[in-house]
């Protein structure tokens, strides 16, 4: 195959992939951002790199929001949101972070493959991407390497997320543009 029919797999894929997300669970997630004070993403490799794309989409609509592990980052309380992107659910940093975001009562949300997985298991909104993550044993296969149906499935997931809480904020693009760095 060439990289063109490539392409056109990999966006079937995706397509499959979001399309059995439960928009219930998505809905849900979208108030409870709306609801925090303030929002803590993290996540490890690739999906560390998606969360930083959504934070900073989350501060372009002017949501109080934080990559986790950053050094201006500030400390987590109990009104605040943790969302975790694990594709296993199981990274042992992440899972460390989970329980002491557990422990503070912060709110829990985990986008993952897995939602029996111990992230899974310790959130209070879980949201299962059907894609294959690093191993084969995710539940949905991909002709792409380790987890990049996961990562790729997230960012869309993300972004889909602006777009409900630029809706329910009654948000536009202008606005964002303002917040948008001008430094460069």
């Amino acid at each position: 195959m060439n990289a063109t029919t490539y392409t056109q797999e990999i966006l079937d894929e995706l397509k499959r992939s979001l399309s059995l997300m439960k928009d219930t669970d998505a809905e849900n997630l979208v108030d409870t951002i709306l609801s925090a004070k303030k929002i803590f993403v993290a996540g490890g490799g690739r999906s560390g790199f998606m969360a930083k794309a959504f934070v900073m989409r989350m501060m372009h609509i002017g949501l109080e929001a934080y990559v986790v592990g950053e050094t201006v980052t500030p400390n987590l309380e109990a009104e605040d949101l943790f969302i975790v992107g694990s594709g296993s659910g199981e990274t042992d940093s992440l899972v460390s972070m989970t329980k002491k975001a557990k422990n503070i009562g912060a709110t829990i949300a985990s986008i993952t493959t897995n939602p029996t997985s111990t992230i899974g298991t310790l959130a209070d909104h879980t949201i299962e991407i059907p894609a294959q993550a690093k191993a084969l044993s995710g539940s949905g296969k991909s002709i792409q390497p380790m987890g990049s149906l996961f990562e790729q499935s997230l960012l869309l997931f993300y972004d889909a997320l602006i777009l409900s809480v630029m809706e329910k904020n009654d948000s536009h693009s202008e606005f964002m543009f303002g917040r948008h760095a001008n430094l460069e």
